[in-house]
C-alpha cells in the first residue's frame, strides 16, 4: 500500500517503513506527526481524492532534524566589478512512515 501526500508545498509518494526527507516541521525527534493532506491511496483498492481523500491520514515518526549540504549562491554583473557570494543550508526533517490509514 502506498499514498501520495502533500507537505511543505511538495507532493511525495510514501510507503510504510520508508524514510523520507521533507521540509522542516516543528517537531522534536521521537515525536509522531500526522499528515492529513492525502491526495491518493493505492494498493489493492485505489482511492483518488478530489482534491483530498476523505478520512485518510498518514502517520510518521520524526527521526531527526538536520540541515542539508551547503550550496554556494554566486551572483555577479559582468564588467561592473559587482560580486556577491552567499551560502545556504536548507533545514529538513527526516521522518519514517509508520501507518497509512485509508
Amino acid at each position: 500500500m502506498y499514498a501520495i501526500i502533500e507537505t511543505g508545498g511538495k507532493q511525495l509518494k510514501v510507503e510504510e517503513g520508508q524514510a523520507i526527507y521533507i521540509e522542516k516541521l516543528n517537531a522534536e525527534a521521537g515525536d509522531t506527526v500526522t499528515f492529513d493532506k492525502v491526495l491518493f491511496v493505492g494498493g489493492e483498492t485505489v482511492k483518488v481524492g478530489s482534491p483530498l481523500v476523505a478520512g485518510a491520514t498518514v502517520t510518521a515518526k520524526v527521526e531527526k532534524q538536520g540541515r542539508a549540504k551547503k550550496i554556494v549562491v554566486f551572483k555577479y554583473k559582468a564588467k561592473k566589478n559587482q560580486r556577491k557570494k552567499q551560502g545556504h543550508r536548507q533545514p529538513y526533517t527526516k521522518v519514517v512512515i509508520e501507518k497509512i490509514n485509508a
